[in-house]
């Protein structure tokens, strides 16, 4: 098997190599190739290297590489995992620092900072897709890039590329739960509905038994994700509603509160969220570095990528084996929220098999997040058709479609700012310049 990781110069990218690793017996990956660009080579080398010894440590013979050419990598590759920052820390910060000027939420998946990381990525994105059907058309694109369920709804509908999207927040709200049950995660079954970043867990089953209540009574001091300050509102929202909430919802259930929190952090010693990653990601190179090492360093905990490789290697475990197990993924609706179009991208319970993500059918959820939802989901929607068009007028009514982004005014001044900002990396935008 080829396993292809594009942004291989990612401080992610270790926890994927633990995941073959671990997976040695049953995934038989004899090649594993990092890409990324020119500027990221000093981070694809160094990972390259680490992974290296890694791997020989672990006795493992999968033979490790890094290309900048991306066509040559991705040929005749199985498995495709994109973790991407079109931009790098420098863009995220922009899309953190801008929109505080505005009084409106900065943050890298939701709100108007996650709306610019998506025009930035999905015409990406959508280029390494165009190479795959070229290459390597019968891979499975497995996308972790964020916002995650945007990007996938984007490659869903407009290439012929199979793809789910993936990200690590639903095994860690399982594990919370697990942690306030005081039983093993692997004995429970919960079940969850929603979006990307937008998601609840509805029942937790352990024994045959829902012990969601029970669970969200317990609560738990810690954050579910490391790179999200935890509020102090969201378990008695999420007693309220009884279901647990995915941690981003305290962007929208406490909008003010996070506003202020922002706001503090980017005026502070700290920073904003990708002042820090810069330090973190700064701190793990060096630790990448060192010829001596040949694991993963628990600083990378600090990173926000918990359980990533986890996720990742078991779904890819999974669609190889055709196992039919059941995993929260990102895929196609198909009916399963019926307030939502069918190609609208959710996410849910799925069973996984070779054929991919088939989601099984949905358990009641709150009324009052499914309003909440609605209006998310066509925000996303037209996000990705502005992104796709290069529209201007389709990205400013997306925007207005957001929860978080509330007068027209502020909407268009700071789009048009951040547009400005993120000229290198948004061609679509600027056709009449060129």
């Amino acid at each position: 098997m080829k396993l292809v990781i594009i942004g291989g110069g990612s401080s992610y990218t270790p926890e994927l190599v633990e995941g073959v690793i671990l997976h040695r017996e049953s995934l038989p990956v004899k090649e594993i190739v990092l890409i990324d660009v020119p500027e990221g080579e000093q981070k694809v080398r160094i990972n390259t290297a680490f992974a290296k010894r890694m791997l020989k440590k672990a006795g493992h013979e999968a033979d490790v590489r890094y290309t900048f050419d991306r066509m040559e990598g991705l040929s005749g590759a199985a498995f495709v995992i994109t973790q991407l920052r079109v931009g790098g820390l420098d863009a995220r910060e922009k899309d953190e620092r801008i929109p505080l000027k505005y009084d409106m939420i900065g943050q890298e998946t939701t709100g108007a900072g996650g709306f610019f990381k998506a025009l930035r990525t999905i015409p990406v994105i959508l280029d390494i897709c165009r190479d795959m059907e070229k290459v390597c058309p019968d891979a499975w694109l497995i996308n972790f890039t964020n916002p995650a369920g945007i990007v996938t709804e984007a490659v869903l509908k407009h290439t012929k590329v199979r793809c789910i999207g993936l990200c690590n927040v639903p095994i860690n709200m399982r594990h919370d739960a697990a942690e306030r049950l005081q039983v093993s995660a692997e004995d429970l079954d919960c079940r969850f509905i929603g979006l990307n970043h937008l998601s609840v867990m509805t029942h937790a089953f352990y024994q045959g038994e829902n012990r969601i209540h029970e669970a969200l009574q317990a609560g738990n001091e810690e954050s579910i994700v490391k790179n999200i300050e935890k509020n102090d509102g969201m378990d008695d929202m999420a007693r309220e509603l009884g279901c647990m909430l995915s941690p981003y919802l305290q962007y929208f259930y406490f909008e003010r509160a996070s506003l202020q929190h922002e706001k503090q952090e980017a005026l502070g010693l700290e920073g904003t969220r990708a002042v820090q990653v810069k330090k973190v990601e700064q701190n793990l190179f060096t630790c990448y570095q060192d010829e001596q090492l040949d694991e993963k360093p628990e600083a990378l905990a600090k990173r926000g990528g918990a359980r990533y490789s986890e996720a990742a290697i078991n779904l890819i475990d999974s669609i190889y084996h055709d196992r039919r197990d059941v995993q929260v993924v990102d895929t196609l609706n198909r009916g399963t929220i019926g307030q939502l179009a069918d190609d609208a991208v959710i996410e849910t319970n799925c069973v996984i098999g070779k054929d991919g993500a088939t989601p099984l059918a949905a358990k009641e959820f709150p009324p009052i997040f499914l309003g909440l939802m609605e209006q998310v989901k066509a925000y996303e929607s037209l996000t990705v058709e502005a992104a796709v068009e290069g529209d201007r007028n389709k990205a400013l009514l997306a925007l207005m479609h957001h929860p978080l982004v509330h007068e027209m005014p502020d909407a268009r001044a700071m789009m048009e700012e951040m547009m400005e900002a993120h000229k290198p990396y948004l061609p679509a935008f600027f056709k009449a310049e060129s």
